[in-house]
């Protein structure tokens, strides 16, 4: 990894657009787990499996699209990378919210808030440099 294009002003923007994707996959996320849950009345574990999914697949082809401009012809192999990234991020994720606001009994948004910072940074890098690389 060569820390020096972090710095670059591409690579930021890049980010920037990362975030921006991110943003409205929560909305894809949200919308479709509520439709599942509150609409179709499926059990709401269920619903979020379907809204995280959906949101990651919209999230991938705008990712590779837009923020990476990504030519690579293997779209099956590199969505596998981008998909158990997500699912790598989901997982620390839970484990920092539960670290601390479980353990150390902060507030639960604010354990939130740190897990998404975290996990934003760590989908970024990890997707930079080996999905879209």
């Amino acid at each position: 990894m060569d820390f020096s294009s972090i710095l670059d002003k591409a690579f930021l923007f890049k980010f920037v657009k990362f975030c921006i994707v991110g943003f409205t996959g929560v909305f894809v996320d949200f919308g479709i787990t509520y439709f599942f849950k509150e609409v179709v009345k499926l059990q709401k574990y269920y619903a979020n499996a379907i809204g995280f999914s959906t949101a990651a697949t919209t999230n991938y082809f705008l990712n590779r699209l837009w923020t990476f401009h990504s030519k690579n012809p293997d779209i099956t192999g590199e969505f596998s990378r981008f998909f158990i990234i997500a699912l790598i991020g989901l997982g620390l994720s839970s484990l920092i919210i539960y670290i601390f606001s479980g353990r150390f009994k902060w507030n639960f948004y604010l354990a939130k808030l740190i897990a998404t910072i975290i996990v934003t940074l760590w989908n970024f890098l990890i997707n930079a440099y080996f999905t879209f690389a």
